[in-house]
């Protein structure tokens, strides 16, 4: 039995659906359960040639032998989750999809005050879903749950009793961590930053369990990190350099352009420390050198590509276990068992 949080190790947008989607295919958990704020952080998963983006569903969707958990923790817009299970139908999503009863639930209230609050969209850079809005009725105790809303009843259950007794049935359990830790309302840039915590111990706690059942952390590093939205990137570089460097990218949920900057060592121990990470992946490393482009075999890298993880690992202090290679699923060097 494994227990394993995957967590954002910069500001959202490091390829964790990639890492999900490859992790849920190897280990095989019983159940995948997403963690995190809501529908405003985006995930895209590439399955047989077709990309699949989404805001509700877990990753790890592709896993048709796994539930698929809804934390307590995590907001949810029942419009975008009912829209998901319809879209995935061919996954059989919506028989293996189980909502905490107690989730917060998100309305088009609080859509329209987050995108029309100045503050938020204009200062902030907020993706205008709503979850801002929506944890503060929650703060206020006003927010509705999910056992309030009829269209999503079919779907609700108890995440925290689920994903407890697989865990104590001897099952492997994956929890989904979304945005970035430095996106935390806590911890991150403040106050560019979402509307609570997105660190490890925040994803156990939003899927209800304790932090003596987690065994492992895998904090997720993209080579080049990128930005949507405002606030503080110490290492950001032009859109010029960015566009020689061929890193040109949009964001999931807000179709904005990313902000690309370079790898901060400094920022990645303070992460890792933040979320207690026993593991490093490191995504698009072919975009740091294209010749590592589709590699299985670590010691077919090129220097230039052993060198970067190396360096990482040097000053980090957390060994690189995963490293992505391209986007597809079997463009992944697993160093785990070694």
């Amino acid at each position: 039995m494994t227990c394993t949080i995957v967590v954002g190790g910069q500001w959202g947008d490091e390829g964790k659906g990639k890492i999900i989607s490859y992790l849920c295919k190897k280990d095989n958990p019983s159940i995948i359960a997403r963690g995190g704020v809501g529908p405003n952080a985006g995930h895209t998963v590439e399955v047989d040639g077709e990309k699949y983006g989404i805001r509700m569903v877990p990753t790890g969707f592709p896993n048709v032998n796994a539930k698929l958990a809804v934390g307590a923790g995590v907001l949810t817009d029942p419009e975008v989750l009912i829209k998901e299970i319809k879209m995935l139908e061919k996954f059989n999503v919506g028989e293996r999809i189980l909502v905490d009863y107690r989730c917060g639930i998100i309305e088009e209230v609080h859509k329209e005050l987050d995108k029309s609050n100045e503050h938020l969209s204009k200062e902030i850079g907020s993706t205008g879903t709503g979850c801002g809005p929506a944890n503060v009725d929650r703060a206020m105790r006003t927010l509705k749950q999910g056992k309030d809303v009829e269209s999503i009843s079919k779907y609700l259950g108890d995440v925290s009793e689920a994903v407890n007794e697989a865990l104590e049935s001897g099952d492997n359990v994956l929890i989904e961590g979304t945005q970035g830790s430095l996106l935390s309302l806590f911890y991150g840039s403040y106050p560019y930053v979402t509307s609570k915590d997105t660190n490890a111990a925040s994803f156990a706690a939003d899927v209800g369990i304790g932090p003596t059942k987690i065994d492992e952390v895998v904090a997720v590093f993209k080579s080049y990190p990128t930005r949507v939205g405002e606030g503080p990137f110490p290492t950001e570089m032009s859109l010029q350099e960015a566009e020689n460097l061929g890193v040109v990218e949009y964001g999931t949920v807000t179709g904005r352009r990313r902000r690309v900057g370079y790898f901060d060592h400094e920022l990645a121990k303070k992460v890792c420390r933040l979320n207690g990470a026993t593991q490093i992946a490191i995504t698009c490393l072919d975009k740091y050198d294209s010749d590592c482009y589709g590699i299985t075999d670590y010691e077919k890298l090129s220097e230039k590509g052993k060198a970067f993880i190396k360096e990482v690992e040097e000053k980090v202090g957390v060994k690189v276990t995963l490293i992505s290679t391209g986007p597809k699923l079997e463009q992944t060097i697993d160093v785990r068992n070694e």
